[in-house]
C-alpha cells in the first residue's frame, strides 16, 4: 500500500510539474490587449457589436454606457432584447432615442430548436452591417480603446477571431476561493496558449469578447450551428478553428471586466446548466473531471499529513507545485495572493458544482436557461 501511494502521489507531481511549465510558458506568451500597437487608417470598418439581454434592468445600462464610450470611429451597437421581462427593452428604446449607433431587436417569441441566448445573437447579426462582429453579453464593461486595440491586434496577427480573457470582479473570501480556482481549471483543460497553433485542436471563445470577421463567421455556419448549444460560446471558437480560419486569445485583464456571480451560491446555481454541458451531458466524462480534481487537488494536501515516507514527500511536492501554479494565475488579477492557500477548498467546489449540474440535469431530463426548458436529448442532439 505504501508503494501505491508512493506511485500515485508521484504521478501527480509529475503531472504539476509537467502541466503547470507548460501553463506557466504558455500564458506568457500570450499577447495583452493593453501592448497592441494601434494601427492609424484613412478609413476603419465598420464594426458591430451585438449582445442578447435578458432581465438586464439592473446591469445593463452601466455596462452599455461603456460600449457608447469607445473611442473607435466606427462601429453600431445591435442590442436583442430576448424576451425580458423587466424594464430591459424599454431601457434600450430610451437609449436609442439619443444613441444613433445603438440599434434594438426585440425578440417576442422564441422558435422551436432554439435556445435563448444563440437566437439572440443570431437576431442581432441579422440586423448587423460590420465587417467585424464582437460578441459579448450584457453586462460586460470594456475599456474605452477596446475595439481599436483588438482590431489592430487581430490584424497584425491576421487573425480572423479573438476571444479575449477578461476580468471577473470578484468579492469575499467564497467568490475568490470558487472563481481562482475555476479559472485555474480553465487553463488547464482549454490550453488558451494553443488556439493560435493551427497544428493543435485546442479552441477558446469567451463570452465576454469575441471578435470576429464577418466573412468567417458566416463560412464557420453562424450561430444557427450553435442553436442548441449551452455553451455557445467556447463552441463559437471551435467552429472558427474546424472551418480552417485562423483563432487568436490575448489578455485583456481590466480592459474588459464582468461581474459573473454575486456570492457562492449564486456561482453554483448559474453554472448547473453549463457545467454538465461542457461535459456533452456525457457522465463519464464528467466522473473522470470529478476524480482528476479530487486526485490533484485534494488528495496531495492528504498526503502531506496522513502519508509517510517517499509517499509524503512527493505530496508535498505536489502541494507546493499547485499552490505556486495557483498563485501564478492569481497575480495579474486584484485577488490577494493567498487565495491560493483554498487550492483544495476551492477544488471541492468545484466538484460540487459537477456533481450537482449532472444530477439536476438528469432529474430535470433537461436544462432551464432563461425561462426555458430544454429536454436533454434534443440538447445532445445539437453538441456541436
Amino acid at each position: 500500500m505504501h508503494f501505491f501511494w508512493t506511485v500515485l502521489f508521484a504521478g501527480v507531481a509529475l503531472y504539476w510539474a509537467v502541466q503547470g511549465a507548460r501553463s506557466a510558458i504558455g500564458m506568457a506568451r500570450l499577447p495583452w490587449l493593453r501592448d497592441a500597437n494601434i494601427v492609424i487608417r484613412e478609413k476603419s470598418p465598420l464594426l458591430s457589436i451585438i449582445f442578447a439581454a435578458r432581465d438586464e434592468q439592473a446591469k445593463m445600462p452601466d455596462a452599455l454606457r461603456t460600449l457608447l464610450a469607445q473611442d473607435y470611429p466606427n462601429y453600431e451597437i445591435v442590442a436583442v432584447n430576448d424576451r425580458s421581462a423587466d424594464r430591459t427593452l424599454e431601457i434600450l428604446r430610451e437609449l436609442a432615442e439619443t444613441e444613433p449607433r445603438l440599434r434594438v431587436i426585440d425578440v417576442e417569441k422564441l422558435p422551436p430548436g432554439w435556445l435563448g441566448k444563440p437566437h439572440g445573437l443570431a437576431a442581432g447579426f441579422a440586423a448587423s452591417r460590420g465587417e467585424w462582429l464582437i460578441f459579448t453579453d450584457a453586462d460586460v464593461h470594456f475599456a474605452t480603446d477596446v475595439l481599436t486595440r483588438a482590431l489592430s491586434l487581430a490584424e497584425a496577427h491576421n487573425w480572423d477571431h479573438l476571444t479575449l480573457l477578461a476580468n471577473v470582479e470578484m468579492r469575499g473570501f467564497w467568490e475568490r476561493t470558487a472563481v481562482t480556482y475555476f479559472g485555474l481549471v480553465f487553463v488547464l483543460n482549454t490550453e488558451p496558449w494553443q488556439t493560435a497553433n493551427p497544428r493543435s485542436k485546442r479552441f477558446t471563445g469567451i463570452g465576454a469578447f469575441q471578435l470576429v470577421r464577418r466573412a468567417a463567421y458566416e463560412a464557420a455556419g453562424r450561430h444557427e450551428r450553435l442553436r442548441l448549444e449551452v455553451v455557445d460560446d467556447m463552441k463559437l471558437g471551435k467552429l472558427i478553428k474546424l472551418a480552417g480560419f485562423r483563432s487568436g486569445v490575448a489578455v485583456a485583464q481590466d480592459s474588459v471586466s464582468v461581474r459573473w456571480h454575486e456570492g457562492l451560491r449564486a456561482i453554483v446555481k448559474g453554472v448547473t446548466k453549463n457545467m454538465f454541458a461542457a461535459f456533452n451531458f456525457n457522465l463519464a466524462l464528467s466522473a473522470v473531471m470529478l476524480f482528476g480534481v479530487l486526485l490533484v487537488s485534494v488528495a496531495p494536501f492528504f498526503g502531506v499529513f496522513l502519508a509517510s515516507g517517499w509517499a509524503r514527500i512527493f505530496a508535498g511536492a505536489a502541494v507546493a507545485m499547485a499552490l505556486l501554479i495557483h498563485a501564478a494565475t492569481i497575480a495579474p488579477t486584484d485577488v490577494p495572493v493567498w487565495i491560493a492557500l483554498t487550492h483544495p477548498l476551492g477544488a471541492m467546489i468545484t466538484c460540487w458544482m459537477i456533481i450537482r449540474s449532472a444530477t439536476v440535469t438528469l432529474a430535470r431530463g433537461g436544462v432551464v436557461w432563461r425561462d426555458t426548458f430544454y429536454p436533454i436529448e434534443e440538447l445532445r442532439k445539437g453538441i456541436v
